[in-house]
């Protein structure tokens, strides 16, 4: 029996990139099931959780992040990681209109129903909003290109067609609960997308993607990336690999670009970024469930890193640290 995550839907138990996918956790913000009558152009705006979109019927295009018109047919899967300004149309050139300015309305929980009202053939997508527990310039999302389409990677992950199937007859039957089911099925995708893109990344021998495939530095890696608040000297990790100390800084070094102190580091005000944007929580309690002895200490350590004080994070928000 294979026992799955809630979440993502990948196996229990399935090594390094596995385990930092779990932990990714990719979480349905909103997903809308799209009925749109030629012509018709959608603006998607910018914006910090990822994008996702399915063809369910008529081919349509895309204009991509980086300006160019790609044509899309029915079974098609793109995810844009980092959510970059794109356009959807049935055809290029038509002024697009923002995704705000269409029909909404409801259709259970959070998925929604979206319509222009046209009289024309319909293309039927199912877009969504998917919000990455890490933000944009994490490890791991910071070296995805702007945008992932599943059929270029359906040779490395054999179980995509099978997901793009059953997408497919969900998205055009519209049966009770369906749009339940496509959200479902759109959190799975989504990782196997990503899963795929990692394991059949070229490049050098050297950076994040080698060290997450090399078994012995990917297993600390995936740990962590796991526990990001726990106590990691370089010393806990090497026993994580069953090495001395010695032996695996200068392995982490060679493989990850950095040294495991400083990798660690950066995971960290990572994940302290998230509690205090995401997660509400104030400055003095971060600081306090990441081991640091005083709020100023963490704060210089998060400055260093992440570039601004927590305190103006939470400013930003909109948030007093008296809360």
């Amino acid at each position: 029996m294979v026992f799955t995550s809630p979440k993502t839907g990948l196996p229990a138990s399935d090594g390094p990139l596995t385990d930092i996918l779990r932990g990714l956790r990719l979480e349905g913000v909103d997903y809308g099931r799209c009925e749109l009558s030629e012509p018709w152009a959608v603006l998607f705006p910018a914006q910090k959780a990822a994008r996702f979109h399915f063809i369910g019927r008529r081919q349509c295009w895309l204009l991509s992040p980086s300006g160019e018109w790609i044509e899309l047919t029915p079974g098609d899967a793109l995810l844009l990681p980092r959510g970059a300004e794109h356009v959807v149309a049935s055809a290029p050139g038509i002024p697009a209109v923002p995704i705000e300015s269409y029909t909404v309305e409801p259709l259970q929980d959070n998925v929604f129903s979206v319509s222009n009202g046209g009289h024309g053939p319909k293309t039927l997508l199912f877009c969504g909003s998917m919000h990455f527990n890490l933000d944009g310039s994490h490890p791991l999302l910071g070296m995805m290109p702007d945008m992932m389409r599943a059929r270029e990677l359906m040779a490395g992950e054999p179980g995509i067609p099978h997901l793009l199937e059953a997408m497919a007859g969900e998205v055009t039957m519209n049966r009770a609960g369906s749009g339940g089911m496509l959200a479902r099925l759109a959190d799975v995708l989504a990782a196997s997308i990503i899963r795929s893109w990692v394991e059949n990344s070229g490049g050098d021998t050297r950076g994040w993607i080698a060290a997450i495939k090399d078994r012995d530095i990917g297993r600390v890696l995936a740990a962590i990336h796991l526990q990001p608040d726990r106590n990691w000297t370089v010393e806990a990790l090497a026993r994580e690999m069953g090495a001395s100390r010695s032996a695996f800084a200068e392995r982490f070094t060679a493989i990850v670009g950095e040294t495991p102190a400083r990798y660690v580091a950066r995971i960290r005000m990572h994940q302290a970024r998230q509690w205090l944007i995401d997660d509400r929580m104030r400055v003095s309690v971060v600081a306090a469930r990441l081991g640091y002895d005083s709020e100023a200490s963490f704060s210089r350590a998060f400055k260093r890193i992440i570039g601004t004080a927590p305190s103006q994070l939470r400013a930003v928000d909109g948030i007093s640290e008296n809360r």
